[in-house]
């Protein structure tokens, strides 16, 4: 049964979300400030993370920050701040989805086993790209034998990307592929992921391969030895 830390100051709110994800077969861990969460965090090491970003203490920025600094696990933001800039910074902080308030329950659920999904990368082979290492059934990167850490999201990316090199995609194409049907939000979420993954792979020799922008066309895998 996969561990799901709700970190929400809302009592009603979170008691309704545990109640429904607790019929989807979840175990639910709560926490209703920042310093709560990060305790929780570390001690039942949860599958998912669904994040308010109001709270008392450290906000849910700060939360996720600290998350992405020692861990892949993904995070869905929960927020009432509609503005596409608050998503825009939650997608850029690496969360892997964003909800705004109110939500529907069952729609909560639906998110959340969407971004599971993405993340239980299926067993695969491993892949050699030069220095860069993606080994698809431990769900680890390396380039000159040191780990590269990304998000599930990003990492979902860089498989799909890396499973066809040398291929164009647009947006809506990876949005299609990674981000899943059921995704409502912007296809600048690409851009941002494409920017992480450029940041992370920064140690890759451009001898060897990067992620190409086509202007108007989309984005490429390229790699130039194999």
């Amino acid at each position: 049964m996969k561990k799901i830390l709700i970190v929400e100051d809302e009592i009603p709110i979170s008691q309704v979300l545990k109640v429904y994800l607790q019929k989807a077969n979840f175990d639910i861990v709560q926490a209703f400030n920042g310093n709560e969460a990060l305790e929780k965090f570390d001690m039942f090491k949860p599958a998912l993370v669904l994040l308010d970003v109001m709270l008392p203490g450290k906000d849910g920025w700060a939360i996720l920050k600290e998350i992405r600094q020692k861990s892949t696990c993904p995070v869905i933001m929960l927020t009432a701040l509609s503005d596409v800039n608050y998503r825009l910074n939650g997608l850029n902080g690496g969360a892997d989805d964003y909800i705004p308030k109110p939500f529907i329950a069952d729609e909560v659920v639906a998110r959340v086993n969407a971004v599971l999904r993405r993340s239980d990368i299926n067993e695969g082979p491993k892949k050699s790209f030069g220095q860069l290492q993606i080994d698809l059934k431990a769900h680890h990167v390396t380039i000159s034998g040191v780990e590269v850490e990304l998000t599930p999201r990003d990492l979902s990316l860089l498989m799909f990307l890396s499973e066809h090199p040398n291929q164009t995609f647009t947006r809506d194409q990876l949005i299609e592929h990674v981000w899943g049907w059921e995704y409502e939000g912007s296809d600048r979420a690409v851009d941002l992921a494409i920017k992480r993954l450029r940041k992370s792979l920064h140690k890759w020799p451009e001898t060897e391969g990067e992620i190409k922008t086509l202007r108007g066309l989309g984005y490429q895998f390229c790699v130039y030895q194999r």
